[in-house]
């Protein structure tokens, strides 16, 4: 059925062809089996033109069973023909410009031609005339699809240029793993083309090797030298990153770019010079762009990035790029929930573009299209992807690095990388269409029902109004479009893609794949209700009111951890946890005894608010039984930049011998222990007794592990109503930890009273 599915898709393809050439004979390249035609290729042909003169005749011979010959066009003798490259016979033909890397695809009434610009254009040619005129796909990271076919066909008299739409294309998906992918779908890697990449100060100038000798190189952050970013006013910094370009510029003269932009993260230099610089420029990006500028100044001959990114984000007051700088702008700060060009969320990344557009026509952007936070959890921004490239490239910009999931699968990874690919090097191309052929092509019967599915995603973020963040998770839209009660809706058309699909177990499969976005949503959401409907947990004994894991729930997650790994998940966060390591979380909750808590679910008032985003349970976080794991988006109060000071009211006197909770540490996500608690008893609510206090020393330096710290307080069997818990937050950043604008954030749960 695959195959015959396919087989329509190339014949419609082909009347729509003849429809276009009326009264035109078809050129036959594959007549029974027999090749009707040689391929041509120029006498002195390059790597590339050799290179698509072969793929051409493979994928002949895998359609037909039958192989053309290659020839040069010194022994050409007025056979039908392909010529392939820069061939005399098609210059006919090469009177349209054809730009960086496009291509055209050209027929008479008896030879086609194909003719590359610059790089892999002549390549990219072939592969097109593969797709567009042949019926081959390639859909993922797996083997591409041929039809069967004895007898070969294309129009005559065709002319098809095609020029790419931005000069640097990257879709960040699995797929990228798949050389000929790459290649067929006309992409990019920075491996390929950048010398050195991203946030490089660290690669140029390492603190390991300078920070003790040389802390005159690093930034100057509250008074202190700190190995955080460059002091790029240093001539020192100058000179060796002079030198080490020099040196990797000879180690790979075939790179195109050469990154110099600062770390992820703040801490850039105020020194008097470098102060100086921004206070003339308007900010940070003035002493970077002007250090970036001098350095590309040395090597006329290669191109540079920076990134305009966080603190250097905003254009300079005076500064313009040099002619061999791009500006890499991160459009980071956006909801995708809209499209970029007209998103509340957005504005900052519309004035930042229209301002570097304003002084430089070398614009590169690094876009978003996946969730980091969590990439298996349903993403829908299919709907906005085109709209955002034609924003782009109606404010000339001219590459753009889209960043999905990396290596690891995610919320409709291949559909994402296809659509995305399409759409860089034709940001016009008829996304409907594109969308509606792979469905049905990658899934076979199942698309439509995968259609239906994806469309059900978009109508409920725009219906419920939900935000998607690139660093949100599934519990934030539990009232949204990820509720209870569409997920019901969203599996029903996932069991019919299921039942369409079962006879085809490749099918069958891909479904399964995308089917794990919701089954993790489902799992993550049963962490947040917990004892309720749609937890992980039933009640055990009415009596006691204790909890245990329901039955099934362990095989659910081992099911969907094995699923994971079938699919490709090697992580399901931005550097965050294994399937396996999922699996053994899941396994600590299982083990995890319920402790009858004299508080469960007792009345909480806070004297200040928690953070609503993170904390969807409210004061109720606090003592719902369940505790947070080292993950700060489930189960835990999260208060920021403030103390927490917890008022529980139990209801009526009970006898209190402990009283103990956890805080979280999390300093990569300014979350600390708190600096002092104490915990405070009444029985009438006015009148508080202390029952102890703890201070708590804070971290003297850096340490980014993220762990849970109990601290508990012994009480001599008081009878109370009410207890006070006050944590005080930690008054300010440590200073090796500089987050500029930041405060530090305290994570509270669970309160027990036992």
């Amino acid at each position: 059925m695959f195959r015959l599915m396919h087989t329509l898709i190339v014949l419609s393809a082909l009347l729509i062809n003849s429809a276009c050439n009326t009264g035109k004979a078809d050129i036959t390249l594959v007549a029974q089996g027999k090749v009707q035609h040689v391929i041509v290729l120029p006498a002195e042909a390059t790597k590339n033109e050799t290179k698509a003169a072969h793929l051409l005749q493979d994928y002949i011979r895998r359609i037909s069973g039958a192989q053309p010959d290659i020839i040069t066009e010194s022994n050409y003798q007025d056979q039908q023909a392909i010529f392939i490259g820069n061939t005399s016979h098609g210059e006919q033909y090469n009177t349209r410009k054809i730009k960086g890397e496009g291509f055209y695809i050209a027929s008479d009434d008896t030879h086609v031609f194909i003719h590359g610009g610059s790089g892999q254009g002549v390549i990219y040619g072939v592969y097109t005339f593969l797709e567009k005129y042949l019926g081959c796909r390639k859909y993922a990271n797996i083997p591409a699809y041929t039809p069967a076919n004895k007898n070969i066909r294309v129009p005559a008299r065709i002319f098809d240029l095609q020029n790419p739409q931005f000069i640097y294309r990257q879709v960040y998906y699995p797929a990228a793993n798949d050389p000929e992918y790459m290649v067929w779908h006309k992409l990019q890697q920075l491996d390929d083309l950048w010398g050195i990449w991203g946030h490089s100060f660290f690669k140029i100038i390492p603190p390991n090797t300078y920070f003790t000798t040389h802390p005159e190189y690093f930034s100057l952050v509250n008074g202190k030298r700190q190995p955080m970013q460059l002091c790029l006013s240093n001539e020192s910094v100058y000179q060796l990153t002079v030198d080490y370009l020099k040196k990797a510029i000879s180690n790979n003269p075939d790179a195109i770019y050469w990154s110099i932009a600062p770390n992820d993260g703040g801490g850039f230099c105020t020194c008097d010079n470098c102060q100086k610089t921004d206070a003339a420029e308007g900010g940070p990006q003035g002493s970077l762009l002007k250090f970036v500028n001098r350095v590309a100044s040395q090597f006329p001959q290669q191109q540079f990035t920076t990134l305009a990114y966080t603190y250097t984000s905003h254009p300079p007051k005076n500064l313009k790029p040099a002619d061999n700088v791009f500006i890499m702008l991160s459009s980071i700060d956006a909801y995708r929930h809209e499209p970029l060009r007209s998103a509340a969320s957005a504005a900052g990344f519309r004035k930042d573009l229209e301002g570097w557009a304003a002084i430089t026509p070398r614009i590169f952007i690094w876009d978003y299209t996946t969730q980091f936070t969590n990439y298996l959890a349903p993403f829908p921004d299919y709907n906005h992807l085109q709209d955002n490239l034609q924003y782009f490239a109606d404010n000339q910009v001219k590459g753009v690095f889209s960043q999905g999931s990396g290596a690891t699968y995610s919320d409709m990874a291949e559909l994402n990388s296809y659509l995305l690919a399409g759409l860089l090097w034709d940001v016009k191309a008829d996304s409907k269409a594109v969308i509606t052929g792979f469905l049905n092509g990658f899934y076979g019967k199942a698309g439509t029902f995968l259609d239906a599915y994806l469309q059900e995603l978009i109508t409920a973020v725009k219906t419920t109004h939900s935000k998607l963040d690139i660093y949100g998770n599934p519990v934030h839209n539990i009232k949204g479009y990820l509720s209870p009660a569409l997920i019901d809706k969203y599996a029903q058309l996932l069991d019919k893609a299921e039942a369409a699909a079962e006879t085809d177990t490749a099918f069958l499969n891909r479904v399964y794949n995308a089917r794990l976005p919701l089954e993790y949503t489902v799992l993550q959401q049963s962490k947040f209700f917990g004892n309720e409907q749609y937890g992980y947990l039933t009640a055990n004994n009415q009596e006691t009111g204790s909890f245990i894991v329901k039955p099934n729930w362990p095989a659910r997650v081992k099911r969907f951890v094995e699923q994971c790994k079938k699919a490709g998940v090697t992580e399901l966060a931005e550097e965050g946890m294994t399937p396996d390591a999922y699996a053994a979380s899941w396994d600590a909750l299982f083990t995890r005894k319920w402790i009858s808590n004299l508080a469960f679910h007792a009345a909480v008032t806070l004297a200040h608010p928690f953070t609503p985003e993170y904390t969807p349970k409210k004061e109720g976080t606090l003592v719902d039984g369940l505790t947070g794991d080292t993950d700060f988006s489930y189960n835990w109060l999260f208060t920021y930049g403030q103390d927490m000071i917890a008022t529980i009211d139990m209801g009526k006197n009970k006898s209190i011998n402990q009283i103990r909770m956890n805080f979280l540490q999390d300093p990569r996500h300014n979350i600390f222990n708190p600096v002092a608690l104490t915990v405070e008893t009444s029985a009438d609510g006015i009148t508080y007794q202390p029952a102890g206090t703890q201070t708590i020393s804070p971290l003297s330096e850096e340490d980014n592990t993220a762990r849970i710290n109990t601290f508990a307080f012994k009480l001599p069997a008081v009878n109370a109503r009410y207890v006070r818990v006050t944590a005080r937050c930690l008054p300010a950043m440590p200073a090796w930890r500089n987050a500029a604008g930041k405060k530090p954030a305290l994570c509270c749960d669970e309160v027990y009273v036992l």
